[in-house]
C-alpha cells in the first residue's frame, strides 16, 4: 500500500482531488438511486425500466446520447489518434452532428410511432422472427464481449497512468490481481448500482448531470493546457493555440495533418488510413455515423424514450450541437501533446513534466496528469470516469433490454407479467457485467489507437445493418429474404475484403462492402415472389416521391461518374492529382448512397407490389418545426465553416 502512496503521490493528485471524485460518485450513485424509486409504491413496469415510461424531455435526450456516446473510446482513443494524426479524427464527430439531423428527421420517428422497444423488435415486426433473433444475438455479443469490454479497459488504462500505476499489482491474500483489473471491476460496479437497479429513468436523468461534468471538465482540461503551454510561450491559451496552428501549417511543416480536416495521402499515407481524405465527408463515415446513431439499441434507446416525436427530435438537434463541441474536449489535448513532444521537446525539461508518451492512447492521461492543477485535475478525472461510467451504464441497461424483451419475452416466457421482466432485466445486467469482467483481460491486449480499431471491426457490420434496417423502414419491397442473406453475407465480405484489400482504408472497404450488399439486397428483393398487392399512395404523396426520387437518383448518378472520370484520369492533370490524393473515389459509396434513396423513393411511389410485412409510411411523420429546421441549419453552416477554416 506503502508502494501506491508514493505512486500516486508522483503522479500530482493531491488530497482535494480525490475529494472532488469521491464526492462526484456518490452524487451520481445517490442521484441514480433516488430518481429509480418507486413512486406511490407502484411496481416499476417494462415501459418504466427500459423506456423510463417515455418521459424523457428534449434535454434529457440530447445529453443522454452524448453521455451514453462519449467514454474512454473517445477521451482516450480520439484524443490517441489526435496525436498520432490530428484534427481530422474529428470529423466522425463533426458529421455525427449532420447525421442525427437526418436519422431525427426521417428514421426516428417511424421508430417511435411504431413503439419499438428494441431494434431487434423492429426486424421481427418487419421481416421474421429468424432475422430479429439473429441480430439480438449479435448484438448481444457485441455489447457484452467489445462494447463493455473495451470501455472498461480503456478506462482503466486512462485511470492507470493518470495515477501513475501502470503496472501495479494488488495482493489480496487469495490471489495477485492486476490493479487495472481492479479498476475494471470499480467502474462495472459504480456504472452498475443505479442502471441495474433502476433502469433507464436512472440511466438517462443521471446523465443530463455527467454530460455537464464531461463537457465542462474536458474544456477546461484542454484550456489548462493550452495556458500553460502558452507560458512558455509569454502569451495566453488562445495565443498558444494560434502559434501552434501556424507551427504546424507553415514552412517545414506545411505538410503536417494536424491543423487539417481533409488528410492527402501524399502527405501522410499512414494518417489517411486512418482517417481517409474526403471519405470522412462523402465515404464510410456515413456507415458508421448512421448505424452507430440510427439502429444501435444502446444509443437510440434515449430517443425512442422521448415524452413525443418532437421532443425526440429537438433531443437529436441539442445532442447535434453538442457533438461539435467534442473536438475540442478530446482531440485538441492529443495535438497539443504531439506539438510538445514532436516540436518542443525542450518543454518536457523546462515544465518538469512527468512520463512520457509510449503508445498514442497515452496522450489525455499524460496531459491530465501533468497540465491540470490541483482541484482541476480532480474535475478533469470526475469529467472522465462521467464518460466511462454513463457508457457503461446505458450499455447495461441496453443489454438487460436486449435480452429480456427480444429473447426471454419471445421465446422463455411469454405470459411474464412486468415485475417479472423487471427482475430478468437486473439479473441479465449482474450476468453481462460478470461475463465482460472476466472476458476484459483475454479480449483486450496493448492497442495503440483503440478509437481506429474499434471503429474498423464496427465496419465490418453496418454497411449490412443500414441496408437492412434502412430499407426496412423505408422500402415497401424490402423482403425478409434479403434481410437474411445480407444479414449472413455482410461479416465473411468483411473478412474478405481485409484479408485481400488490407492496405485500403477501412473507410473505402466499408463503402465498397456496402455498395454490394445494397445491390444484392435489392436485386432478391425485386424477385421474390412473396408480396401482395397494394395501392398506391395518393397523388400528392406520389408526385413528391417521385420529385425526389428523380432528384437524388439523378444526383447519384453524377457523383459516381464524376468519382469514376477522376479515376480513370488518374495523375494526368494537376486538379485530378489532388482529388485522387484526398480520395475522391469516396463518392462512388455517396453517390450509391445518395442514388440509393432515389430508388426506394421512385419505387415506393410507383410500385403496385409490397412485401407482406412492409410498414405503411406517413410522410407527415417526416415534418419538422421550424425550431429543427433552425437548429438542423446551424448545425450544416457551422459543419461547413469549420471545413473551410481547416481544409
Amino acid at each position: 500500500m506503502n508502494d501506491f502512496a508514493s505512486r500516486i503521490a508522483e503522479s500530482g493528485f493531491q488530497t482535494v482531488d480525490f475529494v472532488i471524485l469521491v464526492v462526484y460518485i456518490i452524487l451520481l450513485v445517490g442521484l441514480g438511486m433516488f430518481l429509480s424509486r418507486s413512486k406511490d409504491g407502484k411496481e416499476k413496469s417494462a415501459s418504466d425500466y427500459f423506456l423510463a415510461g417515455n418521459t424523457l424531455t428534449w434535454w434529457a435526450v440530447g445529453a443522454s446520447l452524448i453521455a451514453a456516446n462519449i467514454s474512454a473510446e473517445q477521451f482516450i482513443g480520439m484524443s490517441g489518434t489526435g496525436y498520432a494524426d490530428g484534427i481530422a479524427i474529428a470529423a466522425y464527430e463533426v458529421m455525427a452532428a449532420v447525421t442525427l439531423i437526418v436519422i431525427g428527421k426521417f428514421l426516428l420517428p417511424v421508430m417511435i410511432e411504431r413503439k419499438i422497444f428494441t431494434i431487434p423488435q423492429f426486424l421481427r415486426e418487419r421481416y421474421n422472427d429468424g432475422v430479429g433473433l439473429a441480430f439480438s444475438i449479435l448484438w448481444l455479443f457485441l455489447y457484452v464481449f467489445v462494447n463493455l469490454t473495451s470501455v472498461a479497459w480503456l478506462g482503466a488504462l486512462a485511470v492507470e497512468q493518470i495515477l501513475n500505476l501502470q503496472g501495479a499489482m494488488l495482493d489480496l491474500g487469495f490471489a495477485v490481481v492486476s490493479m487495472r483489473m481492479v479498476i475494471v471491476f470499480s467502474l462495472f460496479i459504480i456504472a452498475g448500482i443505479y442502471s441495474i437497479y433502476g433502469g433507464l429513468a436512472s440511466v438517462a436523468w443521471t446523465d443530463v448531470m455527467q454530460v455537464t461534468f464531461l463537457v465542462g471538465g474536458g474544456l477546461i482540461t484542454a484550456y489548462v493546457a493550452l495556458v500553460t503551454i502558452g507560458d512558455q510561450m509569454g502569451t495566453s491559451a488562445f495565443g498558444a493555440l494560434g502559434q501552434i496552428y501556424s507551427e504546424l501549417t507553415t514552412g517545414a511543416n506545411a505538410t503536417d495533418p494536424h491543423f487539417h480536416l481533409i488528410i492527402q495521402q501524399s502527405s501522410d499515407a499512414d494518417a489517411f488510413n486512418n482517417v481517409p481524405g474526403i471519405a470522412a465527408v462523402v465515404g464510410g463515415v456515413w456507415l458508421t455515423n448512421l448505424g452507430y446513431w440510427g439502429f444501435n439499441q444502446y444509443i437510440i434507446q434515449k430517443g425512442l424514450a422521448a415524452k413525443s416525436i418532437d421532443e425526440a427530435k429537438k433531443g437529436l438537434v441539442f445532442a447535434g450541437f453538442l457533438k461539435i463541441v467534442i473536438p475540442f474536449i478530446v482531440v485538441l489535448p492529443g495535438i497539443c501533446a504531439y506539438y510538445i513532444f514532436q516540436h518542443h521537446p525542450e518543454y518536457i525539461e523546462q515544465m518538469k513534466l512527468q512520463g512520457t508518451i509510449n503508445v498514442s492512447d497515452d496522450a489525455y492521461p499524460w496531459l491530465i496528469r501533468n497540465f491540470t492543477p490541483t482541484g482541476i485535475k480532480g474535475l478533469s478525472f470526475a469529467a472522465l470516469a462521467a464518460a466511462i461510467i454513463s457508457s457503461l451504464a446505458s450499455m447495461f441497461n441496453s443489454t438487460s433490454t436486449l435480452f429480456t424483451m427480444d429473447i426471454y419475452k419471445k421465446y422463455i416466457n411469454k405470459t411474464a407479467s412486468d415485475k417479472k421482466l423487471v427482475n430478468v432485466g437486473r439479473l441479465t445486467s449482474i450476468c453481462a457485467l460478470l461475463i465482460a469482467l472476466v472476458a476484459t483481460q483475454p479480449l483486450l491486449g496493448s492497442l495503440d489507437q483503440a478509437f481506429q480499431y474499434i471503429q474498423e471491426y464496427s465496419g465490418f457490420i453496418y454497411p449490412g445493418i443500414i441496408t437492412v434496417f434502412g430499407l426496412g423502414l423505408l422500402w415497401k419491397r424490402a423482403s425478409s429474404n434479403a434481410a437474411v442473406w445480407t444479414a449472413i453475407i455482410t461479416i465473411p465480405l468483411g473478412v474478405i475484403f481485409k484479408m485481400f484489400l488490407g492496405d485500403v482504408p477501412f473507410q473505402f472497404r466499408a463503402g465498397y462492402i456496402f455498395i454490394i450488399v445494397f445491390c444484392f439486397f435489392v436485386t432478391l428483393s425485386l424477385i421474390d415472389k412473396k408480396y401482395i398487392k397494394c395501392e398506391q399512395p395518393s397523388v400528392a404523396d406520389q408526385n413528391a416521391m417521385m420529385k425526389w426520387g428523380k432528384i437524388l437518383g439523378f444526383t447519384g448518378i453524377i457523383f459516381i461518374v464524376a468519382a469514376i472520370a477522376v479515376l480513370v484520369m488518374g495523375d494526368s492533370t494537376e486538379i485530378t492529382a489532388y482529388l485522387n490524393d484526398i480520395g475522391f473515389q469516396a463518392f462512388i459509396f455517396f453517390g450509391v448512397l445518395v442514388g440509393g434513396n432515389g430508388v426506394w423513393l421512385y419505387s415506393d411511389s410507383k410500385d403496385t407490389k409490397q412485401d407482406p410485412k412492409a410498414l405503411p409510411i406517413d410522410l407527415s411523420l417526416f415534418n419538422t418545426t421550424k425550431g429543427y429546421a433552425m437548429g438542423a441549419i446551424g448545425i450544416c453552416v457551422i459543419t461547413m465553416i469549420l471545413y473551410i477554416l481547416l481544409w
